[in-house]
């Protein structure tokens, strides 16, 4: 095609040069006579039909090249089969008087492109919607559940204790001793989580398992927030007063341990809480650490508290240990989840969904919203023990 196109400009060239001789040859006729010479008007007549051919020729060759892909030769557009007969060079060069029949041949018809027979597939669609994985939440059963009625709860918690009580004779001189308790008065308020979403009513009419999905996740994105303010609430402004947050730093209550490793360090820490009079019943700890205790190996390679082929559950000293990734790395928490604090519900977690926000109405949108309130009561905050692991081995 490219040859085709250069051996058109070349005579179209060639065409233009003896045009411009003729017209040169003209002028010097006109000076001679008045008139041209009947073969000079055949000459140039004939030139000029000759070059608007070559135009046409030009016009019609550059135009394929256009569709060509890449200068690979294939036609770009998807033709019929009856354009591919018309338009091929069997069809054009048949002739009837020598053979009544003639081949074809099509190197494309239908293809899946939009042009062609694209439209016409359908891909496969998964059912339903493919969610994340949702991570696995704990911290709420470790901790005594109740609940109230208030936007707040008041406690009275004993904050001293003089026991002067002690052996008298059964009829003392001076007065029996005496002793004294000291009280204090606390108070947890009760915080709102909550967070909304918007869609159209039609898809929610149209795609009936949105609406139960859209419920799911939201709840899941409550309970998500509710983990991180139980456990570590700032208390400041809205936020609960998390455990971790009011726990005792931990501090060795005076055990000399050799070789001390994370598992030591955690009893130690059990130690601590229970000096407080509260019998700690759980352990908290992230997913890492935990791991990398129960590969803890002794000299031999053999593990020291796992066993890869059992099914009892994660435990150490007794103790059950929870894993969540709501607790850092390298942090850890223990105590007394059951006796030391309490969990308070003043509403459970709902989900509504209404027309009457902004302009939902005239645009038929509905607004979804999740909402729960729920307090936090840590009663001996002495009962719990946070710290950072001290050793990187065990």
């Amino acid at each position: 095609m490219t040859d085709e196109i250069k051996d058109i400009n070349a005579s179209l060239k060639k065409v233009g040069d003896e045009l411009k001789a003729y017209a040169e040859q003209s002028q010097k006729e006109l000076k001679r006579t008045s008139d041209l010479s009947e073969e000079t008007k055949a000459s140039v007549d004939k030139l000029l039909i000759t070059q608007g051919e070559l135009q046409a020729r030009l016009q019609a060759a550059e135009q394929h090249m256009v569709k060509l892909e890449g200068g690979g030769g294939q036609d770009n557009r998807v033709m019929s089969l009856d354009q591919h007969v018309a338009e091929s060079d069997a069809f054009a060069n048949f002739d009837p008087k020598v053979s009544n029949k003639f081949s074809v041949s099509i190197s494309a018809a239908i293809t899946s492109i939009d042009s062609s027979a694209g439209s016409l597939i359908e891909p496969t669609r998964v059912p339903g919607v493919v969610a994340p994985q949702n991570r696995r939440l704990t911290i709420r059963d470790l901790i005594a559940p109740g609940r109230t009625q208030s936007n707040s709860i008041e406690y009275v918690r004993e904050t001293g204790f003089t026991n002067n009580a002690d052996v008298v004779s059964e009829n003392p001189a001076n007065p029996k001793p005496e002793s004294n308790i000291i009280f204090e008065l606390d108070q947890a308020k009760v915080a709102t989580i909550a967070h909304w979403v918007r869609a159209s009513k039609q898809v929610l009419d149209d795609a009936a398992m949105l609406a139960s999905y859209i419920d799911a996740r939201l709840r899941y994105g409550l309970q998500l927030k509710e983990e991180a303010q139980l456990l570590k609430g700032s208390g400041i402004g809205l936020n609960i007063n998390g455990i971790y947050t009011q726990a005792s730093t931990y501090a060795n209550p005076g055990v000399v341990v050799q070789a001390q490793t994370r598992i030591d360090q955690l009893r130690l820490a059990l130690l601590q809480a229970e000096l407080a009079e509260y019998y700690a019943d759980g352990i908290v700890l992230s997913p890492i650490d935990w791991t990398a205790i129960e590969l803890t190996k002794d000299s031999q390679n053999r593990y020291v508290i796992a066993n890869p082929f059992g099914t009892t559950p994660n435990t150490l000293w007794a103790r059950p240990v929870v894993a969540t990734q709501s607790m850092d790395m390298g942090d850890f928490l223990v105590g007394a989840f059951q006796l030391g604090a309490q969990v308070w519900d003043r509403e459970d977690a709902t989900v509504v969904v209404s027309t009457e926000d902004r302009d939902n109405l005239v645009k038929n949108m509905v607004t979804i919203l999740a909402e729960e309130r729920l307090g936090l009561t840590v009663y001996r905050p002495e009962a719990f023990v946070k710290g950072e692991f001290e050793a990187v081995s065990g």
